[in-house]
């Protein structure tokens, strides 16, 4: 997977990937980051890449020309036209479908904005996702596209030691993860479930299972209704549904 992150701060970017997980995986040849400096297609001494938007209002909006640039050298370097993701609270709300998604793809470019945002004229040319990591508001793209990347690279082959995590972690089903426990058994009078120590894996399974389904009614139960749930599921929900 090649990570292409177009952006007035690459420092930024290249010091937030380049660490833990998907540090590794760089390192492993697994994913690749390009951090561009938009800066660099400013076009003028001063690398100026801002301007007065039209219309008067409060802010700067930047620019399509140097934006345009920034993507189109990436565009001749690939030979083709690339997907490219802008990070907007307008967009589509970022999830782990999507990731999954996107991860199917050979190279993604990330565009940032900041100040007001950017000409709209460009966005029209260029940008094929409009995304957004939530209903809030954040000073520029680069902590949503590290957001993204790090959820998609997860999902890259080799990327986790675990190669069944990505597949069994929260949000997977449409269901938060079980809850996870390690050494020691006891801590502060409180007992690992005993089931988890029995050794016997189908009763394990079914524990996670329920668990998950218990945990996604308490904390996220707007996610339920995408589930795929037994009868026998559906049953125990609703048992359980005056203590969840």
């Amino acid at each position: 997977m090649k990570f292409h992150v177009l952006t007035l701060f690459p420092e930024m970017i290249e010091q937030g990937m380049n660490t833990s997980i998907t540090g590794r995986a760089m390192e492993k040849g697994l994913i690749s980051l390009n951090a561009v400096n938009i800066r660099d297609f400013a076009g003028n001494k001063h690398m100026k890449v801002d301007d007065y938007p039209y219309g008067g209002g409060a802010g700067m909006v930047m620019q399509a020309e140097p934006v345009y640039a920034a993507y189109h050298s990436l565009e001749e370097q690939a030979g083709h036209k690339l997907r490219v993701v802008y990070l907007t609270p307008q967009g589509k709300t970022f999830h782990q479908k999507m990731a999954e998604e996107l991860a199917q793809e050979e190279e993604l470019v990330f565009l940032c904005g900041h100040y007001e945002g950017i000409d709209e004229r460009v966005l029209e040319e260029v940008v094929t996702d409009f995304v957004s990591i939530g209903d809030y508001v954040l000073t520029g793209g680069e902590l949503p596209a590290m957001v993204m990347m790090d959820a998609i690279s997860r999902l890259v082959g080799g990327v986790l030691n675990n190669e069944t995590s990505a597949q069994s972690e929260s949000f997977q089903d449409s269901l938060l993860e079980y809850p996870q426990y390690s050494r020691p058994e006891i801590w502060r009078d409180k007992v690992v479930p005993p089931v988890l120590m029995s050794g016997h894996h189908a009763n394990i399974e079914k524990w996670r299972r329920e668990q998950s389904i218990l945990r996604t009614a308490k904390w996220r139960p707007d996610l339920l209704e995408k589930a795929e749930l037994t009868k026998k599921e559906r049953e125990l929900l609703k048992g359980e549904v005056g203590n969840v």
